[in-house]
């Protein structure tokens, strides 16, 4: 059994990691925003994942922590984004 939960998690890190290099190429803010927060998720799934296996409460711990933040960092983005944002394309770099 625990060679599966070690698969599943190697395959939603794996994503994971697709995502994060979506997030630093995307073509705007908004679709950066969005992969950032799948990201977030997929972490929270690994983390649970990693619980599961070393049977330690520790690691549902640091992923409470984790999403709350990335909870915390989305909110306070979008809120900047929607009062001071603007459309920004890869010619401003």
């Amino acid at each position: 059994m625990n060679t599966l939960l070690a698969g599943a998690a190697i395959f939603i890190s794996v994503n994971a990691f697709i995502c994060l290099y979506r997030a630093i190429k995307g073509p705007t803010i908004q679709d950066r925003l969005l992969t950032l927060g799948v990201f977030g998720s997929s972490m929270l799934a690994v983390l649970v994942l990693l619980a599961a296996i070393f049977e330690s409460s520790i690691y549902l711990d640091v992923a409470m922590l984790f999403v709350l933040l990335a909870f915390i960092v989305m909110i306070v983005v979008s809120r900047y984004l929607e009062t001071y944002g603007r459309e920004v394309d890869d010619s401003d770099r």
